[in-house]
């Protein structure tokens, strides 16, 4: 049976994209550059800080200008973590629903702990997750398993036992990687890079809700 389910942050639990803009268009006025329309801005959020400064000014880690960039952006976001970041639609009756079957859930993000501690504690879900795990929590981020297996150990739970939902494809390698079964978020980020149908995942679901029928009883 299902003893507990994790999920990706970004653009899974949680729709940071707002978040996100606002603070690269801020950067833009700052630099005297058109900001980037939302819609363009969105589908790069899962690649955090590296995503969104090559979407919005076109420079890469490499660049010399990156770092400061960077920076700046990191700056304003610890400043502005849960501004206009919301659960997605769905999500907080999902997680309801949850905890009262006794499935325990978590977060597991590469994104850093110290961001996503004050943002997890801002949406007023830190008392209630089983395990909170940032992308420098374990030795390795996803792609890697590292990061799912330490949830497994915080929550008390095995991986066969586990559901990981994302909505990146290496949230499902990740997933699989650790002994999960996984479930890609199609209401997330995704990205331009991989077609979401061919991830892997066991299932595509299309609203937080929809997890509850991929629960094993």
């Amino acid at each position: 049976m299902t003893e507990a389910v994790f999920f990706d942050l970004d653009g899974t639990l949680a729709d940071t994209a707002p978040d996100f803009a606002l603070i690269l268009h801020r950067m833009q006025r700052e630099q005297g550059c058109t900001p980037t329309p939302f819609d363009i801005l969105r589908t790069q959020v899962s690649h955090g800080v590296r995503g969104m400064l090559g979407v919005g000014f076109g420079v890469t880690q490499d660049d010399r200008a990156y770092a400061s960039l960077a920076q700046r952006f990191l700056d304003l976001y610890a400043d502005g973590l849960c501004v206009k970041t919301s659960l997605f639609p769905g999500m907080a009756e999902l997680l309801d629903a949850l905890e009262r079957r006794g499935i325990r859930w978590g977060v597991v993000t590469n994104k850093p702990e110290r961001y996503t501690h004050p943002l997890i504690a801002a949406l007023g879900l830190a008392t209630r997750s089983a395990c909170v795990v940032g992308g420098d929590t374990a030795p390795r981020a996803k792609p890697h398993p590292d990061p799912l297996l330490h949830a497994c150990n915080a929550a008390g739970v095995k991986p066969a036992h586990c559901l990981y939902v994302g909505d990146d494809i290496r949230d499902i390698t990740a997933g699989k990687a650790a002994g999960m079964r996984t479930l890609a978020a199609a209401y997330g980020y995704l990205g331009d890079a991989h077609p979401i149908d061919t991830w892997g995942a066991d299932a595509i679901i299309g609203h937080p809700l929809d997890i509850l029928c991929h629960l094993e009883t």
